[in-house]
């Protein structure tokens, strides 16, 4: 038996139709907005608040460091200055206390010298012609005697008091002795033999006025004397007038 094909059935197609573009919508490359919450914007508007301020704070904080910085650098500038300006005044201080104590030591010095003035009472050479001859001076009350004196050959020096004085031209009278001899030995509150210079305080006289300087010599010589007195007056009697 032959396979029977069954009949197709006849299929009339209708044309296509024509295509019609779609119109022309400009092309934004903009997002599409998207849908924030309302808390969500507020959390955010908050956040940039505390970024500006946070940054404003950051500025602020630094303009102050670098005042705080200059005026740091100011302050110690003007201690070192002030340092340096205080050691000068120190040395300055020290300098005029220095000259302050030098200027006292001289006030001192001075008062004691108004209080105690040193006169110059013998000064001009004089010779002695032999054992026979001397030279003599008074020894001032209430002065300190500064015996000072040099000679051209030996001399002997002596300070008699006045009874002193007596006995030795006594001495001389009565031929016991030369003039260089009795001025010497009868008696004496001090005295140097044959010598050529003498330097000595005598204090005996500055509560008594009985005292007599008296140089002799064996030759002929000249005497050059340097004697001065201290205005230094005892408060009671001295001496051979005590």
């Amino acid at each position: 038996m032959d396979p029977v094909t069954p009949a197709t059935e006849a299929v009339e197609l209708e044309p296509a139709q024509a295509y019609a573009p779609p119109p022309n919508v400009a092309f934004s490359p903009g997002r599409s907005p998207v849908y924030m919450p309302r808390e969500r914007q507020l959390w955010t508007a908050a956040l940039a608040v505390v970024l500006l301020l946070t940054a404003g704070g950051l500025g602020i904080l630094y303009v102050d460091d670098t005042n705080y910085q200059n005026a740091d650098r100011a302050l110690t500038t003007q201690n070192e200055q002030l340092t340096g300006r205080n050691q000068n005044l120190q040395t300055q201080l020290t300098t005029t206390q220095n000259q302050l104590t030098a200027s006292q030591s001289q006030v001192t010095n001075l008062s004691a010298q108004l209080a105690h003035p040193t006169l110059g009472i013998w000064n001009v050479a004089q010779a002695i012609s032999g054992s026979s001859n001397y030279l003599a001076a008074g020894v001032p009350d209430t002065f300190t005697y500064h015996l000072k004196l040099t000679s051209t050959g030996p001399i002997s020096v002596s300070i008699l008091s006045i009874h002193q004085f007596g006995d030795a031209v006594r001495c001389v009278e009565t031929g016991v002795g030369t003039t260089n001899y009795c001025m010497h030995h009868s008696g004496s509150a001090i005295g140097w033999l044959n010598v050529t210079s003498v330097n000595a305080d005598f204090h005996l006289a500055e509560g008594c006025a009985a005292y007599l300087a008296v140089i002799t010599s064996a030759g002929n010589v000249t005497v050059t004397p340097d004697v001065s007195v201290t205005y230094n007056p005892a408060s009671a009697a001295t001496g051979a007038c005590g």
